[in-house]
Formats: C-alpha cells, sequence, structure tokens
C-alpha cells in the first residue's frame, strides 16, 4: 500500500524530494526484513526509479545500494552502465559486480572506468590481468598503488612492457616488492633507451658515446639487481637475459667478480643442462678439471675459464671464513691471472673495468665515511 502511494507520488514530487525518497527506500529495501510481497513491490518501484530523469534521484539509490550484498542484481547492473557520475559509486564498491562484469567494463576502454575498477577495495587476478593488458597508464598506476590487487607476474610483465616508458609508472613498478626481477631488469633497459634517446643526452655525448654509455650503465646496473634477486627467481631472470641476448661472457663474468656465486651457478644450470646439485657441488668444491669440463658445458670460451676458476676460489675463502676480500681485490688477481695491468684485449679490458669501478666505489664510500665522521 506504501509502495503504492510512493508511486503515484513520485510523478508530482520535486528532485530533491524523490532522491530522497529514493535512498530511504531502498536502505528500507537491504535493511529491513520485509515480507514477501512488499519487498516485491520495493524491488519493482526500486527498478522504476532507474527511469527517472534526473541523475540525482540514481545518485541516490547508488548510495544507498552500492556497498550492499542484497541489493537487486538487475538495479546494480543498470547503475553501473549510467553517466559516470552515478556508475562510480557502483564500479567502486558493488561487492555484486562480478568479475567478468569488471573486465567487459575494462574492456570497453573508458579510462576513469578503469581508474574505478583498479581503485576497488579488493581487485582479483583476472580483473587485475584485464588492466594489465588494455588498461590505461591511469588505470595501471591505480592498480599498482592498490594494496587489495592480487597482480601476478605476467601482469608486471605486460605492464612494463606496455608502460615502461613512463617515468612515474616506471617508479611505482620498481618500488614494488612484488615485482618479478626479469621486469626489473626490463625497465632497467627502458629507461636506458629513455636516456640515450634524451636530447641533452645526445646534445652533450653524441649518440656513438651515448649508446656505449647507457649500455655499460644497464650492464652494471644489472649485476646489482642480482644482489636483490631472491634464488628462486634467478631462472627467470637469466631466462630473460638469455632472450634478450643480454647473458653474455662479459656479464658472467662481472657476475663471479662481484661474488655473485649463487647467480652464477643458476647461469651454469640454465646454460649446461647439468642438475642444480652436480653444479652446486662442482662450485662449492669440484677440482679444476671438472670445473673447466662444466664451463665448457655452458659454453664458456676457453680464454675465461683461468680467470673464473681464480675468483671463484678466492670466493669459496671468503664463504670458508678464511679470507676477507672484495670486488677489488678479486678482480684485481683476475687482472694478474691474464698478466697484469699491461695486459691487451678485450677480456683484460672487461676485467681493468670492473677493477677500476671497484676503486673509485670503494674511495667514494671511504670519502663519505671520512665526511660523516
Amino acid at each position: 500500500m506504501v509502495v503504492s502511494h510512493f508511486l503515484k507520488w513520485i510523478y508530482t514530487a520535486r528532485v530533491s524530494e524523490r532522491a530522497a525518497a529514493a535512498s530511504a527506500l531502498a536502505r528500507a529495501y537491504i535493511n529491513s526484513d520485509l515480507p514477501f510481497e512488499d519487498r516485491c513491490a520495493a524491488e519493482a518501484a526500486l527498478t522504476l526509479l532507474l527511469d527517472d530523469a534526473s541523475s540525482k534521484v540514481r545518485l541516490a539509490l547508488a548510495e544507498a545500494l552500492s556497498m550492499s550484498h542484497h541489493a537487486p542484481l538487475q538495479i546494480i547492473s543498470a547503475l553501473a552502465s549510467d553517466q559516470p557520475e552515478v556508475a562510480a559509486m557502483v564500479l567502486a564498491r558493488s561487492p555484486l559486480l562480478t568479475d567478468a562484469d569488471l573486465i567487459d567494463r575494462v574492456a570497453a576502454g573508458h579510462k576513469a572506468t578503469q581508474k574505478l575498477i583498479a581503485d576497488r577495495p579488493v581487485v582479483s587476478m583476472a580483473v587485475a590481468a584485464a588492466i594489465a593488458e588494455i588498461g590505461e597508464p591511469e588505470a595501471c598506476a591505480a592498480l599498482l598503488a592498490n594494496d587489495g590487487a592480487d597482480i601476478a607476474s605476467l601482469s608486471f610483465r605486460r605492464m612494463a612492457e606496455r608502460h615502461g616508458h613512463i617515468a612515474h609508472l616506471r617508479e611505482a613498478m620498481v618500488t614494488d616488492i612484488r615485482l618479478p626481477a626479469d621486469c626489473r631488469h626490463m625497465l632497467l633497459v627502458k629507461l636506458g633507451e629513455t636516456l640515450k634517446g634524451s636530447p641533452l643526452v645526445m646534445a652533450l655525448m653524441g649518440a656513438a658515446r651515448a649508446e656505449r654509455v647507457t649500455r655499460d650503465a644497464c650492464v652494471k646496473a644489472s649485476v646489482r639487481l642480482v644482489e636483490g634477486t631472491r634464488t628462486e627467481e634467478h631462472g627467470a631472470l637469466i631466462e630473460h637475459l638469455r632472450l634478450r641476448g643480454d647473458l653474455t661472457a662479459s656479464f658472467i663474468i662481472r657476475t663471479i667478480a662481484h661474488g655473485k656465486v649463487d647467480f652464477f651457478g643458476s647461469t651454469l644450470v640454465a646454460l649446461s643442462q647439468q642438475s642444480e646439485q652436480r653444479v652446486r657441488a662442482l662450485l662449492a668444491g669440484g677440482q679444476d678439471v671438472a670445473l673447466q669440463a662444466l664451463f665448457r658445458s655452458a659454453g664458456l670460451a676457453a680464454p675465461t675459464h683461468a680467470i673464473i676458476l681464480r675468483a671463484l676460489k678466492i670466493w669459496r675463502e671468503v664463504a670458508n671464513g678464511k679470507r676477507v676480500a672484495g670486488v677489488q681485490e678479486v678482480s684485481w688477481l683476475m687482472l694478474k691471472e691474464l698478466g697484469g695491468q699491461s695486459t691487451e684485449g678485450d677480456l683484460a679490458g672487461l676485467v681493468k673495468s670492473i677493477h677500476l669501478d671497484a676503486l673509485r666505489e670503494n674511495a667514494r664510500g671511504h670519502a663519505l665515511a671520512i665526511a660523516a665522521a
């Protein structure tokens, strides 16, 4: 009876009155234990209000129903497709919208809608994957900032591939502890490409030198990246480097010179196709002949074997507490293995550059320690 009067009244009521009445009826529907017939009548009246000419009335419905598990599904669906001001309330909060509903709206490509969905209190892995695959940069940024979003490794990779050239998104991904190591490397490369193409860098250095400097910087950053990479992520990072053509002999030599023995072992496992157990055992205590056979099976050229063995023996002694050494000493002894400072050639040049970088880094650290004292 009340609903009957309500339906007659709304045709003459002012907008503000209709909005207040719509809110009251919606809250009564979701919060009160109405008899079945009254509930059906109220649902019919709420459905009729979807046709109200004023968005204020529909917004009042959205505000009242958006967080309820008991709202009529057809009304939630209609409100989610309403004009942006009304739909935003439902898209951002309604628990009745399924992953399929949300993915369909992400696929529609509206920037504001994608961002609203990315900001929901809980974003499933499937919805996050849709945003990563086709979402605008703003939606991806919102997704990365959302602690309630379940983001798969593959989704991180797609965002890095699609938007890694955008500075604020690149920074958001790099600072996310969930970001896989291979994605971090991808972003390092994209940063290098961005710097290399910068008009200022080109003007100061020229194309050839900018290419060389950024490449060297990426290699050094990649070695540092290994340090923060969990052992279980080594395989993915190695495969990423190999597919890019960055898993070179010079990179491998840099990793062993810097004491990344675990990563070096993972690399040998991937390249030699030998078991992890055997490779670890050889690195821990294998004889030179067996190790050289392992290096050959991994495709490492014979001239590199001696310096790798020298570095490996020093890091073994450090691990066993028999010696204190760092990159500076290890790289110097690797260079001595090649004949010392006067030695020429690409391999000697690489080891010299590692040694000089270590000297500069240690001197910088010493100076900063003196300044801080």
